[in-house]
């Protein structure tokens, strides 16, 4: 039997745990772990986690323009003079962004789509943030710094879903007057850009290729 479902485990402490288990990749033994941690900690350290994760939902929402994570909008990318708003990097997840910008590689701003069309998991166009880039591409008042988009490179992850994504947006993109363009195939199949080296991502920004748009 776990502690969650003991009688003679306190109720603030099963509650605990139900709360810990809810969080993505966290079991049962882990969520014990972490949650004896907590007791056992000093109460200036609980409660700076505490706050932490107060602070996070209060003050941490998505930029208006690239659907980015920010404590601002638009968000300090977007808002930075220094880059170049005409070239935008369309990606998957904020982690994506991180991996990116590891490289030094990259000057322009980026647009979040917060996921990737994938039918069989029940995510759908619409789930995704399409539509704002769309809308960035269409109007330029809506992208950074108000500056008009030509260039969209599609930095999707190299597999089934994030190839059928950026054939997605390459058809919606095909009568609009940007260039299209992809991230080279330094990128193994089947792989993330999360987990790919800096080295790795740079030579597919540096050597990203023309979709054809048929």
């Amino acid at each position: 039997m776990s502690l969650r479902d003991s009688a003679a485990t306190p109720l603030p402490v099963r509650e605990l745990l139900d709360a810990l288990t809810s969080l993505p990749g966290i079991g049962k033994r882990s969520a014990e772990r972490i949650a004896f941690h907590l007791i056992k900690t000093s109460e200036e350290d609980a409660m700076a986690l505490s706050h932490a994760i107060a602070d996070v939902k209060h003050n941490v929402s998505c930029c208006n323009i690239c659907n980015n994570l920010a404590d601002q909008s638009p968000c300090a990318i977007c808002d930075n003079p220094t880059r170049d708003p005409s070239v935008v990097l369309v990606i998957e997840q904020p982690k994506d962004l991180i991996s990116l910008e590891a490289t030094g590689m990259f000057n322009g701003v980026y647009h979040v789509l917060a996921g990737r069309i994938e039918p069989l998991a029940g995510v759908e166009v619409g789930d995704i943030a399409i539509s704002g880039l769309l809308e960035r591409i269409d109007d330029a008042s809506l992208n950074a710094q108000g500056i008009e988009i030509s260039e969209v490179i599609l930095g999707l992850n190299p597999n089934l879903e994030g190839d059928s994504t950026a054939l997605y947006l390459a058809q919606e993109l095909k009568h609009r007057s940007i260039t299209v363009t992809r991230l080279a195939r330094g990128l193994p199949s089947g792989s993330q850009i999360e987990f790919a080296n800096s080295q790795v991502l740079a030579d597919a920004i540096q050597g990203r290729r023309g979709m054809h748009r048929e």
